[in-house]
């Protein structure tokens, strides 16, 4: 199966907040759309949730912990009881506009530091795995990909979901597979390193990380940063790549 494109939307504020996510959304197949919590707001998911519709893109619940002052990048302890509660209160947002536009969601990609947290901390990736699961019909649940991904399958198997695994175009790997943290140096890639990783993953589906290591990761996804005009442009040489 080709490698598919996901990128973070709804992000945006105020009255142009959609004018990034249409220029990247012909490009994607997936997209990630803010639940509220970290981003984005009642109008902004709606508007978003359109344009996924006007493009044929699948749609995926982008849940985080409740953050708006520092963008979902703040881990927040929690009971996996409330996990649960979180995922379902946002998931279940973002599902009620999309029945309202005749829309519905294909799967759940947690936000920021909940992501983090989850792909770390086996316990609240099993209440994340739970809430996707008891979520009132079926979704898959995007991770990241990483040398545990048979762990996570199974632990998934065990929770009654199906997995999609994802890698990141523009973002650099420590020796565990684990994202490099963004304050630290070598943590997001310019536009050749960007290309260079992705034609890897394609080619061979593995990444180098910034010790020198080869990790194979073999994602079903690649997650790609539109934010700026710069940055579309490589999305659009990322399509390009991927479907050569």
């Amino acid at each position: 199966m080709p490698l598919m494109l996901n990128a973070d939307l709804g992000e945006g504020v105020g009255v142009d907040a959609g004018g990034v996510d249409e220029a990247v959304m012909p490009h994607i197949h997936q997209a990630n759309i803010a639940c509220g919590f970290h981003a984005g707001d009642q109008l902004i998911m709606q508007n978003t949730l359109k344009l996924a519709g006007k493009y044929g893109v699948m749609i995926g619940a982008h849940p985080s912990y409740r953050d708006l002052e520092n963008f979902g990048r703040r881990s927040i302890p929690h009971t996996s009881e409330e996990v649960v509660a979180l995922l379902h209160y946002q998931i279940a947002a973002l599902d009620g506009m999309a029945r309202s536009l005749g829309q519905s969601l294909d799967y759940v990609k947690p936000h920021g530091a909940l992501y983090n947290d989850m792909m770390a901390n086996e316990t609240i990736r099993r209440a994340v795995m739970e809430a996707v699961a008891t979520f009132y019909y079926p979704l898959r649940l995007m991770v990241q990909a990483t040398p545990q991904a048979e762990q996570h399958r199974r632990e998934a198997v065990e929770a009654g979901i199906d997995l999609w695994f994802e890698a990141f175009a523009d973002r650099g790997y420590d020796d565990s597979g684990l994202l490099v943290p963004r304050a630290m140096p070598g943590a997001v890639h310019g536009r050749e390193q960007t290309l260079d990783q992705v034609a890897q993953l394609k080619e061979e589906g593995t990444v180098t990380t910034l010790g020198g290591m080869r990790l194979m990761l073999t994602p079903d996804s690649l997650c790609v940063h539109g934010d700026n005009t710069d940055s579309i442009a490589v999305i659009r040489q990322i399509r390009e790549l991927v479907e050569q």
